[in-house]
């Protein structure tokens, strides 16, 4: 067998990327839910034929942590021996891989060349419903996993190629928009098939050995990094501690804990110490855990890289069975999101003081999950606006923060227009603007989002759920805290205000308002550079009084310009280095 040249290897690893590229959009293009084919709440992924991870699209940051979990599922289930081409398996099993939540289906494909597996594909997406007791699924009042919908227990959607009358029965039965769900499983699976094309393309054109030991390089290849970069870091023990605070079922508190070890050889995650499981859907797996420690590993590791598994080999994840991070059958899940990425923002908060050019201050964490939903008057059928939210991110040590982003959980996701949800959905979006509240700093944090939806349907119910209600973002260096995530509720003269709801009852004319957190700052305030409180100050971002009062900035009005006034400024401003006038 000859050694594969460094030119072939990259030719075949550039069209792994590809064939994971082109299952990406071919998803998003084909399916029926906005929640895919405009929020993009969807991943895909190969691997090798053991399930170990080599190649990946964008997409939901959640769900490409868990691509290697899913496959090995299908692989410990099966066996080789009990997986035919054409086979198509899918699972939503929370406590065996798949990892977040019922409404999040993983499928996964065997891929064979030669009579032999050669890789899997596999992908990831959020199904507008899959059942349960709540409109959309997904519940911040459930109390047990059967509350939430379908459980799909690794069984074949697909054998050798012909659909499983069975399965799609049950799923026509069982959900409130069977069109549009079946629509997502038929996308779902065509998206596996490119892949698994364009595999046995790149099979035919090199050989299949050649992409075998391809593979087995790239692994060990992007190991040798994360190895390089772990001896870049501050080694030690770090350790941080907070709450996730979204009172779903009257839980007002739920303390959390990650201590941090770095050797030259090993990245270890201990969340000991973190409470137990709690009746309410924002526990997650261990599986759900060990996805997001892969999303904030990787940023500190390796941005830009491709990231196969071999990335991962130093990373390790202690925690035991039976915590809000390792929650044991039947929890709920549904909400898994709130530890999931606090799991991400406890060790962001350990390590941000002692690396600074990798990590940033906090953003506004919570995934804000929205449903509307409800029978519509005009088709006497059931619709469900589901989305994410976006936020203000936290500063960095040059930097300010990025303003209406999602969260780190949900990645390369986008928000759904505002066009798309009122064309599809019973409602009007009155207002999407910038919430102008971040944590002030040398570099200030980025700002979040307001957005309103006006119900023009008869009646419909809200189920909403967020944490960094009552716990806001943190600072990093001095820098000040960002703000809240909250939900707002007007009915006729009177507002109601919380993070979290569950099937509340709104009628035509009330209007819900999102307003997302911004980000922490970094440094002091009054060490920002006057110029940037001017630029914020003619942004509107801030008011000339607020420069003022947070930045000791004195800003006034010549000449029909606004001019930084050096002379009138505080004796700390007077410290810094300003210009004397600026457009």
């Amino acid at each position: 067998m000859s050694k594969v040249d460094i030119f072939t290897m990259e030719n075949i690893s550039e069209g792994l990327i590809a064939a994971s590229d082109e299952m990406f959009y071919s998803w998003g293009r084909t399916s029926q839910s906005p929640i895919i084919y405009e929020v993009l709440d969807c991943a895909v992924g190969l691997t090798d034929a053991k399930g170990n991870l080599i190649a990946q699209a964008n997409g939901v940051a959640g769900f490409l942590g868990t691509i290697t979990y899913s496959v090995r599922s299908v692989i410990d289930k099966f066996g080789y021996e009990n997986l035919k081409p054409g086979d198509i398996i899918i699972t939503n099993d929370p406590y065996n891989g798949s990892g977040t939540h019922l409404c999040d289906i993983s499928a996964v494909i065997p891929i064979f060349y030669e009579g032999e597996i050669v890789a899997f594909a596999a992908n990831k997406g959020h199904w507008n419903e899959i059942g349960g007791k709540s409109l959309g699924s997904w519940s911040t009042n459930s109390t047990e996993i059967y509350q939430e919908g379908l459980q799909f227990p690794i069984i074949k959607a697909y054998e050798q190629g012909k659909l499983n009358e069975a399965v799609r029965d049950i799923i026509e039965a069982n959900v409130r928009t069977p069109e549009m769900t079946l629509g997502d499983l038929y996308a779902q699976t065509a998206s596996l098939r490119v892949g698994e094309k364009r595999v046995i393309e790149l099979c035919e054109r090199y050989g299949k050995e050649a992409i075998l030991q391809s593979i087995k390089k790239m692994m060990e290849n992007d190991e040798k990094l994360a190895k390089q970069e772990l001896k870049k870091l501050p080694h030690g023990v770090f350790e941080a501690d907070g709450y996730i605070d979204t009172e779903a079922n009257g839980i007002e508190d739920v303390y959390v804990r990650a201590k941090v070890t770095i050797t030259d050889d090993e990245f270890i995650i201990d969340l000991t110490g973190s409470d137990p499981q709690v009746p309410a859907p924002i526990n997650c797996t261990r599986y759900g855990a060990l996805s997001a420690a892969r999303i904030i590993y990787r940023p500190i590791i390796s941005p830009h890289g491709v990231g196969s598994e071999g990335l991962y080999k130093p990373l390790k994840l202690i925690v035991p069975d039976g915590t809000v991070f390792s929650a044991t059958r039947p929890a709920p899940v549904s909400c898994n999101w709130e530890a999931l990425s606090h799991l991400t923002d406890l060790v962001a908060k350990a390590l941000a003081p002692h690396i600074p050019e990798r990590i940033t201050a906090a953003h506004f964490l919570s995934i804000v999950g929205t449903i509307l939903g409800g029978i519509d008057d005009k088709t006497r059928q059931p619709f469900v606006l589901c989305e994410p939210q976006a936020g203000g991110w936290g500063a960095g040590v040059n930097k300010d923060g990025e303003s209406g982003l999602v969260a780190i959980g949900d990645g390369e996701t986008f928000v759904m227009p505002a066009e798309v949800a009122e064309t599809r959905y019973p409602i009007i979006v009155e207002q999407y603007s910038f919430n102008l509240s971040s944590g002030a700093g040398k570099f200030r944090g980025g700002y979040g989002l307001i957005r309103d939806y006006r119900l023009l349907n008869s009646t419909a119910e809200l189920t909403s759920i967020a944490s960094r209600y009552r716990y806001f973002p943190w600072g990093v260096n001095g820098g000040k805290e960002g703000s809240n995530n909250k939900v707002q509720v007007f009915s006729k003269d009177k507002m109601f205000e919380k993070a979290t709801f569950s099937n509340y009852p709104l009628k035509k004319g009330d209007l819900v308002r999102y307003i997302t957190g911004g980000g922490g700052g970094y440094g002091d305030p009054l060490e920002r550079d006057p110029i940037m409180v001017l630029d914020d100050v003619l942004n509107e971002y801030i008011t000339i009084e607020e420069a003022k009062k947070i930045y000791g900035v004195i800003i006034e009005e010549s000449n029909g310009k606004l001019i930084i006034n050096k002379d009138k400024a505080n004796e700390t401003s007077k410290k810094l280095k300003v210009n004397d006038s600026a457009n």
